[in-house]
């Protein structure tokens, strides 16, 4: 993909998110570690629609809906894993009454769905790469 200013600030942007999430990992906040994830990778399919389209990239936080409106034919695994990673971003913003999400979110839940989001950040890093 040819790079733009706008598809390189989402792409540093990104990665900057990514660093704060792990930092936030380490020192045991796991909520917002995964919210940070979540907002690393609609930033990468920001990125991604920006160099593609050379156009601002949609206003959404819904990770499905900017993956098909940067026309990326992603496996049902990734598809799930994007709707799964949709909702770190609102239930870590808007807990619930009883903070559910809050108790899922132990060291081990985190640590799996930080690598799942690890992945998925790798190999969307490589269609920009591929496609530049």
């Amino acid at each position: 993909m040819k790079t733009n200013s706008v598809g390189k600030y989402w792409l540093r942007s990104s990665d900057q998110d990514w660093i704060v999430a792990n930092d936030l990992f380490e020192n045991k906040h796991y909520t917002y570690a995964l919210f940070f994830a979540h907002l690393s990778i609609e930033k990468l399919l920001k990125a991604i629609f920006s160099y593609k389209f050379k156009e601002t990239a949609p206003f959404s936080h819904n990770l499905v809906y900017l993956s098909e409106k940067a026309d990326l034919n992603l496996s049902n695994e990734h598809l799930d894993l994007l709707e799964e990673i949709t909702d770190f971003n609102l239930e870590a913003r808007y807990p619930d009454d009883k903070f559910s999400f809050y108790k899922k979110c132990t060291l081990s839940y985190t640590q799996i769905k930080l690598g799942q989001i690890e992945g998925l950040r790798a190999w969307l890093l490589h269609k920009i790469r591929s496609e530049d």
